[in-house]
């Protein structure tokens, strides 16, 4: 469809009355053929000029008592001037000089949305920072938990190089959780139980934490985003979490961190109870251990740490410091499966460690559900590990390019008797 400029002939022009104006209804047809009616209008709502199809000194119509669906201006035209300008032509009323800056004028706002959305690309490129934030768990050498350090209690260091600590958090301060359930066709079973044992998790947290519940099988869904709302979050556990068929394991686990990266500057973690069995590797992992003749041949086949899907999970937890701690299901363990084939060894066996690797690499820890009746203790013992957790943010010294290359990081703490967790390094990616 053709677009012209329209401009209005100078004697369409009149001015307004004042909005408090007596309201009035125009029953004259606009070009398209929608009739305005009086709008509902806001004390001040005004326009610099209102459109009408009579010679000044006919009745005035306000502006802002114009309103028609499907004009994008609120203007009324006589039929008699449209016709006039149908038959008699239009623009030869107006100055070519004027027609030129008409056209100028709109090929300025044509190029301007284009020229903002590369200067906004530019300013997001400008901003990216290679700020490492890390939780540390800290404990004496009987195990038990120390929360009483302060920032200069800690040393940090990036490939053997001290570096400035920009930013400390002590174990008090508020989380920001995605409790992440597996509803595949797995856990149908006990179903139940896993629910109430994310419950009871829950009402372990603290009053501040903001907690967020995502589902996944064949499909991934936010049952509930980041709230403190206890009685929402127990309903989406307990009502919302149900489904079955695949497992969509690493791609919940990325929209759990993708959920995350809105939350600021806040403490983070994601709590994941799963068998470990994504359906895509575990696909792949049975291709490339078809030819193996024993359990060891086909697990030595395999490299799980390697698997693209659990490295861009890796990648999005490490730029954001982010710990995980995933609750391995007993639906999951090789031991319970009775004569299991070479294929079965190696699908079971590449499933934990991916589930391993993904703790360890974000400080968190592994907690192997042997019994269904452990689960609310091991949910429990997350939740204390959790307010052990100080956070500290440094800005890596020098000038480190995202190269691909790994950073490994060492945490002291200024007590000899004491033992500082957290994730060992970082891909600079």
């Amino acid at each position: 469809m053709n677009q012209f400029l329209f401009i209005p002939h100078p004697s369409d022009l009149i001015p307004y009355p004042p909005c408090n104006s007596r309201p009035q209804t125009s029953t004259k047809p606009s070009p398209t053929g929608a009739v305005p009616a009086t709008c509902r209008h806001g004390a001040g709502l005004s326009a610099p000029v209102a459109f009408s199809g009579r010679r000044p000194g006919a009745r005035e119509v306000p502006f802002c008592r114009l309103r028609s669906a499907r004009a994008p201006l609120h203007t009324e035209f006589s039929t008699r001037r449209l016709r006039a300008m149908g038959s008699r032509g239009f623009f030869h009323k107006i100055s070519p000089r004027l027609l030129c800056a008409a056209a100028l004028f709109a090929a300025c706002v044509c190029g301007a949305a284009p020229r903002a959305r590369a200067q906004q690309d530019d300013d997001t490129v400008r901003v990216e920072t290679n700020l490492v934030l890390l939780n540390v768990g800290v404990a004496d050498r009987r195990g038990r938990a120390v929360t009483d350090l302060t920032r200069g209690d800690f040393a940090v260091y990036e490939d053997g190089v001290r570096q400035n600590i920009t930013s400390f958090e002590p174990v008090s301060a508020p989380f920001s959780l995605v409790i992440l359930l597996d509803t595949s066709g797995s856990t149908l079973s006990f179903r139940t139980t896993l629910k109430q044992a994310a419950v009871r998790f829950v009402d372990a947290l603290a009053p501040d934490d903001r907690i967020a519940v995502v589902s996944f099988n064949e499909k991934v869904k936010t049952l509930q985003s980041f709230t403190t709302d206890r009685k929402k979050i127990g309903f989406a556990i307990l009502e919302l979490a149900e489904g079955r068929g695949q497992t969509r394991l690493y791609q919940g686990v990325r929209h759990a961190l993708a959920a995350l990266a809105e939350e600021g500057n806040r403490r983070k973690a994601v709590v994941v109870i799963t068998d470990g069995k994504d359906s895509e590797l575990e696909r792949s992992d049975r291709a490339a251990a078809a030819a193996s003749g024993t359990g060891a041949q086909a697990a030595a086949v395999l490299k799980p740490e390697s698997s693209a899907p659990l490295r861009a999970a890796l990648d999005m937890a490490d730029r954001q410091g982010v710990t995980v701690y995933p609750l391995a299901l007993p639906s999951g363990d090789l031991r319970l499966v009775h004569d299991p084939t070479p294929q079965q060894v190696a699908v079971y066996t590449a499933a934990r460690a991916r589930l391993q690797e993904l703790a360890n690499r974000t400080g968190g820890r592994l907690h192997e559900i042997r019994r269904l009746e452990d689960m609310g203790r091991l949910y429990a013992e997350v939740a204390a590990d959790m307010r052990t957790l100080y956070t500290i943010a440094y800005q890596p010294a020098g000038e480190r390019k995202r190269d691909g290359a790994w950073r490994a990081i060492n945490i002291e703490v200024s007590r000899a008797e004491l033992i500082a967790r957290t994730r060992p390094g970082y891909y600079a990616r």
